[in-house]
């Protein structure tokens, strides 16, 4: 790579860092530029999942905040996050690529539905857990457990706008703020990307260079959206979510 082209990909894991920690759809901004300078698909993917790892314990730790107080729930969807993580990796280096990716803008539009519809439908949820004699589900129940479980294997297998779907989970099935459900999605998004970095460190192609400047732009774009995504109000960052959800899908089928 020229250096130009690795300054490129140095910015590209700025703005990845910062729209994953404010959203989750960073892969949709470096995975292009990898490709762009001819990098294969699968070597592009692994390579962006492993340098895309540092910016997500950047972008936890800048809404450590948040998470106090959410160990339990942590742990729970934590576990679904690494079990599904895992399965996707495995995924991505076992069958064609075709086969998922043809079901990724879906998953996508469902989850920008979640996200505009959510308050409706936490207070719908709210009003059935109420009028059940039974015990409320702690952290979202089952559900959300196989739920997240699903929404790992996606971002195992190819991660972009896992955030969006993890935050259209998260604010239907459980009653907490926005901005302490964006911590735990923080952390979901880590797990996941962390455990196929192990992964596809082990078995994989990689291209350590691209994993370097990614690496040391997406710390950098980690704590600028911290910082930028506190101080968002609740329906500026639902709109947020939308906006870059919906170019997702777009960006998506073009490809």
């Amino acid at each position: 790579m020229t250096w130009l082209e690795q300054l490129a990909v140095f910015g590209a894991g700025i703005a990845a860092g910062g729209i994953n920690t404010i959203v989750g759809s960073g892969t949709l901004i470096t995975f292009p530029v990898l490709l762009a300078f001819g990098l294969p698909p699968v070597t592009a993917n692994v390579s962006n999942t492993i340098g895309l790892v540092p910016g997500g314990i950047s972008g936890v730790i800048g809404y450590r905040r948040e998470l106090e107080g959410q160990r339990a729930r942590l742990i729970r969807l934590g576990t679904a996050s690494l079990l599904g993580g895992t399965t996707g990796a495995v995924l991505l280096l076992t069958l064609p690529a075709t086969a998922f990716k043809a079901i990724v803008p879906v998953l996508i539009i469902a989850a920008l539905v979640l996200v505009v519809v959510q308050p409706r439908l936490a207070r719908w949820v709210k009003r059935r857990r109420e009028a059940d004699t039974g015990p409320e589900p702690e952290h979202g129940g089952l559900i959300l457990f196989v739920a997240v479980f699903a929404a790992g294997i996606y971002g195992g297998y190819f991660g972009a706008a896992q955030g969006v779907l993890l935050i259209g989970l998260l604010g239907v099935f459980v009653h907490e703020d926005i901005q302490r459900l964006n911590g735990v999605k923080n952390v979901l998004g880590l797990l996941v990307n962390a455990v196929s970095a192990v992964v596809f460190t082990l078995v994989a192609d990689v291209d350590w260079t691209v994993v370097a400047l990614i690496a040391i732009g997406s710390v950098i774009g980690g704590q600028l959206g911290a910082k930028m995504g506190r101080r968002l109000p609740p329906n500026a960052l639902r709109a947020v979510i939308v906006v870059v959800g919906i170019v997702a899908v777009v960006r998506l089928l073009m490809s």
